[in-house]
């Protein structure tokens, strides 16, 4: 074969690779892209982990199954925890503002002096979860159950409680002054010192 012919095979087979390997590569690096992530500043996110104090600002935890987790301490602030299991899990002391917490499942979950100020919990489940002390200011919990939870001088000013379930609540020197609670539930909850709270029920 001609050196020339020879020369320009070799061109045109360079000129295909040069087109066709982006294409093949593609695929690979979407793969690499979608790989779940087990793992955030060394902590493990999967059940019953272990990780008091960990640094989770901004981490999307959405659909994840933390239950049982130790978070205490742990900085979630405008962490992503839609539609997360946190059943039984222990978020006390957690800084949880501005945190996405919508259709978040967390009954009997401990939550006890949280910073959840601006949170959204939207149709969140919090069945008989500890909110002692934990600070609410300005969160949404439309429609959110929070039936028999321990809110022992909870701050839920300006707070969204429109159609929030709160049947059996402990709502021991809670303040909810400026709350919206239009269709919420209190039945059988223990108002004793609450400023804010309905007076007919």
């Amino acid at each position: 074969m001609p050196e020339r012919t020879r020369f320009t095979h070799k061109l045109l087979r360079l000129a295909v690779a040069c087109v066709l390997l982006p294409g093949t590569l593609l695929p690979i690096a979407a793969a690499a892209e979608s790989t779940p992530v087990h793992e955030i500043n060394g902590c493990g996110l999967w059940p019953y982990t272990r990780c008091p104090g960990v640094d989770l600002r901004h981490a999307d935890l959405v659909g994840r199954n933390l239950a049982g987790a130790d978070l205490r301490g742990a900085n979630l602030a405008r962490a992503d925890l839609r539609g997360a299991n946190l059943a039984g899990a222990n978020l006390e002391g957690a800084d949880l503002r501005g945190a996405r917490l919508n259709k978040v499942n967390a009954p009997v979950a401990i939550f006890r002096h949280a910073r959840l100020v601006g949170a959204d919990l939207e149709a969140a489940r919090l069945m008989r979860s500890d909110f002692t002390g934990a600070d609410f200011t300005a969160a949404h919990l439309e429609i959110a159950n929070l039936n028999h939870a321990r809110l022992t001088d909870a701050r839920l000013v300006s707070a969204d409680l429109q159609e929030a379930k709160l049947q059996g609540a402990q709502l021991i020197g809670t303040n909810m002054e400026g709350a919206l609670k239009r269709f919420a539930n209190f039945n059988d909850a223990y108002m004793k010192d609450c400023t804010g709270c309905p007076l007919d029920w």
